[in-house]
């Protein structure tokens, strides 16, 4: 966890403090730089790939695909990715993903309602949830120390799967939001989407992408509380990571990621500027690599086919 908050201390200086100007769109895996050093501004990933999902360690990233679970690994000084985890029959979606100290990939099932945890240097599947039996879009997840959170958008609930003394996986179950975080009655709309967990560990900040608020929940209980955010709200919030005060917000169609500063005691938020880049395609969730800010390209508005390009991008607009 340490080399983590390194990490994203260094995302924080980088992307917030000495942003670089943006160059224009040159097209997925090009490699030009823009303020990044020897890192490349575009990394590309296989066509077809639908991605959504980014985590990384050290210079490797991971993406997955949302359209049949797929998992691919690269890394940022670019080159070619490698398969990780294979198309899956049942075509669960890999959205959200994160890795643990213990080298394991915490990954998000979409509509198919069930998380699943893969050794991320080998793609062994070490766990799985059973399907959900209503309509479900289990969509992002954080890391605490005793739990993995995932949010589910189509139902006012998280899902928990407890993690037990040496790492031990326990079985996942939904625990009921109650109190600020309130869905639409539809369970087609999007609603709770990107998770951090709390400077405290004990609690997550979840995104409505519905109404652009931000809400505190507590995952043993479902408590959430809402946390107001001067200049927003965070139209088309998706995934967020934290960095000690600042909480990076993608605002995936709007193109854009809201840099905010937390209150010490995370009661508010104030937005304190906005990334945008002519390289964003519709980004949805971010991830640090030697020490730098990157997002994966969804491309939502663009119809998805076996040649459509994606790529990750490295995050150095303002």
């Amino acid at each position: 966890m340490r080399t983590r908050r390194r990490l994203l201390a260094a995302a924080t200086a980088a992307a917030v403090l000495v942003p670089a100007a943006a160059e224009a769109h040159k097209g997925p895996g090009h490699g030009h730089g823009h303020g990044g050093g020897s890192l490349p501004s575009t990394v590309a990933l296989p066509a077809g790939l639908q991605p959504e999902g980014i985590e990384a360690r050290g210079k490797t990233f991971f993406a997955g695909s949302r359209a049949t679970g797929q998992i691919v690994v690269g890394s940022v000084k670019g080159g070619p990715t490698r398969e990780l985890v294979p198309a899956q029959a049942d075509a669960p979606s890999a959205l959200g993903l994160r890795l643990d100290h213990r080298g394991r990939l915490f990954v998000s099932g979409g509509r198919t309602g069930t998380v699943s945890v893969y050794e991320a240097r080998t793609g062994r599947l070490l766990y799985r949830a059973k399907p959900a039996s209503d309509p479900a879009f289990v969509n992002d997840v954080a890391l605490l120390r005793d739990k993995a959170v995932f949010t589910d958008s189509a139902q006012q609930r998280l899902v928990v799967a407890p993690i037990g003394r040496r790492g031990a996986l326990g079985e996942a179950r939904t625990v009921p939001i109650t109190g600020s975080l309130a869905y639409d009655a539809d369970p087609a709309t999007i609603e709770a989407n990107g998770i951090v967990a709390s400077r405290d560990g004990r609690s997550v900040i979840v995104v409505n992408s519905r109404t652009g608020e931000l809400h505190r929940v507590d995952p043993e209980t479902g408590v959430s509380t809402l946390i107001p955010v001067a200049g927003g709200p965070l139209a088309n919030g998706d995934g967020l990571l934290r960095a000690g005060k600042t909480l990076f917000a993608v605002q995936n169609r709007l193109n854009r990621i809201a840099v905010l500063r937390l209150a010490k005691d995370e009661s508010s938020a104030t937005v304190r500027r906005t990334i945008t880049d002519p390289q964003f395609d519709v980004p949805t969730t971010l991830a640090v690599a030697k020490g730098r800010l990157f997002t994966v390209n969804a491309r939502f508005t663009t119809p998805p086919a076996a040649d459509t390009a994606y790529d990750v991008v490295r995050v150095d607009g303002k």
